[in-house]
């Protein structure tokens, strides 16, 4: 029996007791997480096909560690500028193992009664959006938060850098997971540091921080 699953913003194929390396989780070593995002099924032969995604199905997996991935070069140039530049990158990466593939009966229920509950408090927050919209800052100034990252705080309330600043990390990788799941990789742990000398207008203290991520962490 094998799943195709989407695992923060990647779809991977898996069997039981796989290991598999995903990008990075919200969660400690040893923790259990589970998907729901489960886009095909094959129970010795028999397939099922979600539209998108099977109603009731999951895959349950064991965080193994975390680590970061192998260094890939940034290399910058524009022609007859002078210009060059040359960064590295470690992509921060979990390790988990799949320890079962459910084919119905996972709660999903409960997770669509949470977000029409909330769905209310969203839509007041994306109302609110547009008459702060003339105040708000340029998020994506924030290494590593990119237009639809940027997008989400602005629809969570979050949309200058004071704001963002006053915010724990945890809380912003909630709400880039709530948002989508394809942003629940992205590294939050300096995003409150940046956007604190952004809003002193520390722009060179904030280059310097920049050119010292690693993956969104701090070397």
């Amino acid at each position: 029996m094998y799943a195709i699953v989407e695992i923060a913003g990647q779809q991977f194929k898996v069997a039981k007791d796989q290991k598999v390396y995903v990008h990075r989780l919200q969660g400690e070593e040893g923790s259990e997480v589970s998907f729901d995002n489960v886009l095909l099924l094959d129970d010795n032969g028999s397939v099922s096909i979600g539209a998108p995604a099977i109603e009731g199905a999951a895959v349950t997996a064991k965080i193994l560690s975390h680590l970061k991935g192998d260094k890939v070069i940034v290399f910058k140039k524009k022609r007859r500028k002078g210009y060059q530049k040359k960064n590295g990158h470690r992509q921060a990466l979990t390790e988990i193992q799949i320890e079962s593939i459910a084919a119905s009966g996972a709660k999903k229920a409960t997770k669509k009664a949470v977000t029409k509950k909330a769905a209310a408090p969203k839509a007041e927050a994306k109302k609110a959006a547009p008459k702060k919209s003339s105040k708000g800052d340029d998020l994506k100034k924030i290494e590593g938060a990119g237009p639809k990252a940027a997008e989400a705080l602005v629809n969570a309330g979050l949309d200058t850098f004071a704001k963002v600043a006053k915010t724990e990390a945890s809380k912003l990788s909630e709400i880039l997971s709530e948002a989508s799941s394809r942003l629940s990789h992205i590294v939050t742990d300096t995003w409150p540091k940046q956007a604190g000398l952004a809003a002193e207008g520390k722009w060179d203290e904030l280059k310097e921080l920049q050119d010292r991520l690693d993956g969104g962490i701090e070397k």
